[in-house]
């Protein structure tokens, strides 16, 4: 009897051991096609900037990449910034969709949103500008 109930315990550590893997099989194919999303981020040459849109992603990666997704309508804390300039009207504010606006916006902030006013100078704002208009 002692024999059959060892071969029985060894049974069940093989099944929870069975089902432990697969358990993380699954969260492991999860991670993965959670990831599918995500493409590499390519360089400014690869996107075709020019010399001002390339000075205008970098002000962008450092002011604004933290709340917006650039080439995503999908947002983080703010919306997604792909194709803004090709819509007549902003996403949440419902204001016009053109550089009065986006600047008005990026200087003097909006809801959650601060403003760069004393951060960015115009020519920084006009950089920015040109790289929104890239996505």
């Amino acid at each position: 009897m002692q024999r059959k109930e060892k071969v029985s315990m060894g049974e069940s550590r093989n099944r929870r051991a069975g089902i432990l893997l697969g358990g993380m099989a699954v969260l492991l194919a999860l991670f993965v096609l959670s990831a599918c999303d995500v493409e590499r981020r390519k360089s400014d040459a690869e996107l075709g900037l020019n010399a001002q849109q390339s000075a205008g992603r970098k002000l962008y990666d450092s002011h604004c990449d933290r709340c917006h997704e650039p080439y995503s309508t999908r947002g983080k804390k703010g919306p997604g910034l792909k194709g803004m300039f090709q819509h007549k009207y902003l996403s949440l504010s419902g204001l016009p969709a053109n550089d009065e606006r986006v600047t008005d916006i990026i200087r003097l902030g909006r809801n959650e949103m601060p403003g760069y006013s004393q951060t960015l100078s115009a020519p920084d704002v006009q950089d920015l500008l040109a790289y929104l208009h890239t996505l």
